[in-house]
């Protein structure tokens, strides 16, 4: 595995698609949601955070029935949810980036997304933000805090740029 591409993010479907891996990621194999990858991107309508904001209660059903993508109800619709966050975030702070500078460090950066997002816990929330481009811990300090053994998580930043939070 190598370290996961962080991205210029230019829109909320940018924001929106790397949430969603994270989400998905989580307790399943990464290379089996990369191979999915396609799959989700065409069941999330390309991930247009407005479309994917309106999904119902039926087309969350339909994709829970999909094998071409991982088929976990919640995390479907912790999807559609997190969608409707992002423009909420969007239409309070007016983007993303002042949502993320209107906090004062990492912690309260996490926390917050944690309240605000579903399946976002300390891991997703570190990927998220690593992958955004976003100010991060030290690795190396960070992990030592999080119980448990994380390989996959020590594989996305091994040999990767370190960012720090300030």
């Amino acid at each position: 595995m190598t370290v996961p591409k962080q991205i210029n993010a230019k829109s909320l479907d940018d924001y929106l698609e790397v949430m969603t891996r994270a989400v998905f990621q989580t307790g399943v194999s990464w290379a089996l949601i990369e191979s999915k990858w396609p799959a989700f991107r065409k069941a999330f309508a390309d991930f247009d955070t407005h479309k994917v904001a309106k999904f119902s209660k039926a087309k969350i059903d339909r994709l829970a029935a999909d094998e071409s993508i991982l088929r976990s109800r919640n995390k479907i619709a912790a999807t559609v949810h997190n969608a409707q966050m992002l423009i909420a975030i969007e239409e309070e702070f007016g983007d993303i980036t002042k949502y993320f500078k209107s906090m004062p460090d990492y912690d309260s950066l996490k926390d917050d997304l944690k309240n605000r997002f579903k399946y976002l816990g300390e891991m997703n929330c570190y990927y998220f933000l690593f992958r955004v481009k976003q100010p991060v811990p030290d690795f190396t300090k960070w992990i030592s805090t999080i119980a448990g053994d994380h390989p996959r998580m020590k594989e996305m930043v091994k040999g990767g740029k370190k960012r720090s939070a300030k």
